[in-house]
């Protein structure tokens, strides 16, 4: 089985857009995203190759993972996502398990966005979540980014408090992805209470990014986001 998914994701791959891929995703050298090699395939045609494969084992999932390739590594995610979804309680705790063992792998932003808030954060929904303080406090860009990213789904069910600490936490983080991680889940607590989102960015929007900043106000109206921004000091980043 495993054979058969990588033939059909070769077939599918596209050299052209593969070389676009590369660039977009920093696979140079010193970039975040160095050494990720790219087929090329779109994520709607690798949803396809997943929904085929959904019942591949873990073994051979872990053998995905594995792969340079980052297309390999994104299949293997969503045929996780689903797995996940269909488990029953012991099976979410295997898959969590098994996907905390392999963040290392789970090493560019499309990768953790598609899979952290649908598994990690899921598990841990109404449970103890000191794991993503510890991820929040790695050395690994991905595990942070992790951490950021599962509280997406507390925030959709409007549990806002461990993305604040979260937040809190990766304030002065030094990479621009976690920049945007951290303003994109801000952003959405101000879709859903926006006195919560501003009491924040009261007590920390004097020292946030700019990046991350802009991500939080960008649904605010121009006069409010002209505030935010205009009130910083000019050296910030």
């Amino acid at each position: 089985m495993l054979a058969h998914l990588k033939r059909d994701l070769s077939q599918l791959r596209n050299p052209e857009k593969a070389k676009t891929l590369s660039g977009f995703f920093k696979t140079g050298t010193g970039q975040y995203g160095e050494g990720d090699v790219f087929l090329g395939i779109p994520v709607p045609e690798q949803r396809k190759v997943a929904k085929r494969y959904r019942a591949l084992p873990l073994p051979d999932l872990q053998t995905l993972l594995s792969s340079p390739i980052h297309e390999h590594r994104l299949t293997a995610l969503l045929i996780l996502v689903g797995q996940y979804g269909r488990a029953d309680a012991s099976g979410k705790a295997a898959l969590f398990q098994f996907y905390l063992n392999n963040t290392e792998h789970i090493n560019n932003w499309d990768l953790v966005d598609l899979s952290a808030p649908k598994i990690v954060g899921a598990y841990l929904l109404n449970k103890d979540t000191s794991i993503l303080y510890h991820l929040a406090r790695s050395p690994n860009l991905w595990e942070r980014r992790i951490a950021m990213l599962s509280t997406l789904t507390f925030i959709r069910h409007n549990a806002f408090d461990d993305a604040l600490r979260i937040a809190e936490i990766l304030l002065q983080d030094a990479h621009d992805l976690i920049h945007k991680a951290v303003g994109w889940m801000l952003r959405e607590i101000g879709k859903r209470d926006q006195d919560v989102e501003e009491h924040f960015l009261g007590e920390h929007y004097l020292r946030m990014p700019r990046t991350m900043l802009r991500y939080a106000i960008e649904r605010f109206d121009a006069p409010k986001r002209q505030f935010y921004l205009a009130s910083r000091p000019r050296n910030n980043r």
